[in-house]
Parts: C-alpha cells; structure tokens; sequence
C-alpha cells in the first residue's frame, strides 16, 4: 500500500512538472538550464516537457497497471542514467542537475517495485 501510494505522488509529480513547464515555459530556465527562444523555443518546452510529462503522468494513474507504472519508472531510470554520463561529460556538474538526478532515481526506482 505505502509502495501504490509512494507511485501515484510521483506520477502526480510527473503531472505538476509538466503543468508548470506548460504554463511558465520561461521559468524553467532556472531548473533546467533551458532558456526559450523565441515562440519556438517556448512551443517545444510547452509540448515536450509540458504535454509529454503531463500525457505520461495521467496515462499512469488511468491505466494504472504495472507495466504503465514501470514504464514511466524506465523512462525517469533512463534520463537519470543520460544525466549522470551528461555531468561529467558535459561538465555540468551543478545543484540543479544533482537535485534532477536524485528525483529521477528516486521516481525512478519507486516506479518499477512491482506490486
């Protein structure tokens, strides 16, 4: 039960990251590092981080079945792993992207624990 409920508050997360990237495309820079440039810039802040997270975040909680759950678990897994080559590599290692990286995990590997 504390695992199911541990799930939803991080597809609810996944929901709040996407309304707040869809509603203020411009104030993610701060924890992104992505600055919009002009309205194509925002467009595809607003579709990708906003539409994508928000679809992913809602598509758990309808379906709500374990592989829905554990694919979205796979997806955080995933851009944690990229980030982490990408801190080092891209030498980019600053708090905002340790933060990312620790929900990511964290999501991460609360979304796969089958029930």
């Amino acid at each position: 039960m504390v695992i199911r409920i541990l799930q939803i508050i991080a597809a609810v997360g996944t929901i709040l990251t996407g309304l707040y990237s869809l509603l203020k495309p411009a104030a993610i820079t701060g924890f992104t590092g992505l600055s919009p440039v002009g309205g194509r810039g925002i467009t595809e802040i607003r579709s990708i981080l906003g539409g994508l997270f928000i679809g992913l975040g809602i598509a758990v909680l309808v379906l709500a079945t374990r592989e829905v759950y554990q694919a979205l678990g796979i997806m955080y897994l995933a851009i944690a792993a990229v980030r982490l080559v990408s801190i080092f590599v891209d030498k980019s290692s600053v708090q905002s992207n340790w933060i990312s990286l620790v929900v990511e995990i964290i999501f991460g590997i609360i979304l796969v624990i089958p029930l």
